[in-house]
């Protein structure tokens, strides 16, 4: 009999914590979250400027946040897609997020990359070869405006929000 209590209880836990993380996706809108469509980034109302200042940068017509902000590669995207949801929500739920939002060192990477994935040949000859990354400038120090536009809490030089390790 008292098997079977633990059971009832164990059972029941279960299907609470099952509940609720299903309410809690379908609530947070989960499944925008597998598309490319970058009004899924601004589900969450602290990137409202970033999507808003995206809809009137240069690349509005060409890029979206997926094509900037994660790997080329299928399995590098949703590994970067998940790492970014489960660090955004809960930085989100807890409110311990750095505010105006900013790119962190991984990520300014992957964006990095993004840059010369499109636009390589054009700026091949100012990319430093033997230089390591860290140390080679990055696309976004001087083009901090062309993904989003008009600037929106994204730093840039001389500023605060100077990504770390992507600057001269």
């Amino acid at each position: 009999m008292h098997i079977r209590r633990m059971l009832l209880l164990l059972v029941t836990l279960l299907g609470a914590m099952t509940g609720l993380g299903m309410y809690t996706f379908w609530y947070a809108e989960g499944l925008s979250y597998f598309s490319t469509d970058p009004i899924a980034c601004a589900n969450c109302h602290i990137m409202q400027p970033q999507y808003d200042s995206w809809l009137k940068s240069g690349h509005h017509h060409v890029a979206t946040c997926v094509d900037c902000h994660l790997p080329q590669s299928f399995l590098a995207k949703y590994i970067a897609k998940a790492e970014n949801g489960y660090f955004h929500s809960k930085a989100f739920t807890l409110q311990d997020f750095h505010e105006p939002i900013q790119i962190n060192e991984k990520n300014a990477r992957i964006l990095q990359d993004n840059c010369l994935y499109c636009h390589g040949e054009l700026v091949h000859g100012l990319q430093p070869g033997e230089l390591p990354s860290q140390q080679a400038m990055s696309c976004v120090h001087c083009h901090y405006s062309v993904g989003h536009g008009p600037r929106a809490g994204l730093g840039g030089p001389g500023r605060s929000g100077e990504w770390k390790g992507m600057t001269p």
